[in-house]
């Protein structure tokens, strides 16, 4: 009688995958739970309205909304929003009832004038930043102040401020400035530096840089101690690694200038070592590859 063979069992059983699977699940999970948190601390931060000035009736709202911030040009753009309350408005505090006049701070780019029984148009102003550099990124932080007062008809009211964030690459936080007792006007330090998930997101891209560069020089060591000659394959993927890189850095969110501490931390280094890694690696190659055909010419 021929003998009988059982298949062998290529599976592994749920029994042994399981101490793989439970800690995977378990890691998923947290990294959910830690992501949602802090998308949603993030979330809660740019909904956050300071509110500065008075609470008289007859008054003027000044809702400012940062738009865009440009650290390269050292300026915010500063959506603004004018609604003139009580008996300083009419249609529901669509215009005014006399010619309205709104001075700003003396880092924003231009007063607001409106004219009487006119409807109010939403206006963009630009505000100059201080007190930081864009080298730093993503370590930047920028300084700046926002202030508001009225003049309805030559005749100061009081203003109030209500202020907001809407660009997702920079967090704010905002401080009222004092103001003599008798000022009728609205102002707020703001102290801006980028956000949470941008800087999260840089981090991580440093850390990739440098994982990547430590598997080209795992790479090279092999393949220079072991004498490999010209690995085509290996010499791509080096090289591939090294323009991808920069491709990489390239996609930064909020455009850092070459010379960041992104680029002295991880990027600068990362390139230069997998170029040296390749030159390594090409040298060590062919002096193989030239003396294996010495010793097949002999």
């Amino acid at each position: 009688m021929a003998p009988t063979w059982e298949p062998r069992r290529t599976r592994r059983s749920g029994a042994a995958l399981l101490p793989v699977l439970l800690p995977l699940a378990i890691l998923i999970v947290v990294a959910v739970a830690v992501g949602s948190w802090l998308q949603f601390t993030e979330r809660q931060t740019l909904d956050t309205v300071h509110t500065v000035g008075s609470q008289a009736a007859d008054r003027v709202d000044v809702e400012a909304t940062v738009q865009n911030v440009d650290a390269k040009t050292r300026e915010l753009v500063l959506r603004v929003r004018v609604t003139p309350r009580g008996t300083l408005g009419e249609e529901d505090g669509t215009s005014p009832v006399a010619d309205l006049s709104l001075q700003t701070s003396a880092q924003t780019l231009g007063d607001l004038e409106f004219k009487a029984h006119e409807r109010l148009p939403i206006r963009d102003v630009q505000v100059a930043i201080t007190d930081g550099s864009i080298s730093d990124y993503p370590f930047d932080t920028y300084r700046t102040d926002i202030e508001f007062s009225a003049r309805l008809d030559g005749k100061q009211v009081p203003v109030r401020m209500l202020f907001s964030n809407n660009d997702t690459l920079f967090s704010t936080s905002a401080t009222p400035t004092p103001s003599e007792p008798e000022a009728a006007g609205a102002g707020l330090g703001l102290e801006l530096a980028r956000s949470g998930s941008l800087l999260v997101f840089a981090i991580f891209m440093m850390l990739v840089m440098w994982a990547l560069a430590a598997s080209v020089l795992i790479g090279a060591w092999y393949l220079i101690t072991r004498r490999e000659g010209l690995v085509w394959a290996a010499l791509a993927w080096m090289a591939a690694t090294l323009f991808a890189l920069s491709a990489f850095r390239n996609n930064a969110p909020g455009t850092p200038p070459i010379g960041c501490v992104l680029d002295w931390f991880a990027f600068l280094w990362a390139e230069t070592l997998i170029a040296l890694c390749l030159i390594a690696v090409v040298v060590t190659g062919v002096r193989t590859a030239l003396q294996h055909d010495d010793t097949h010419l002999t």
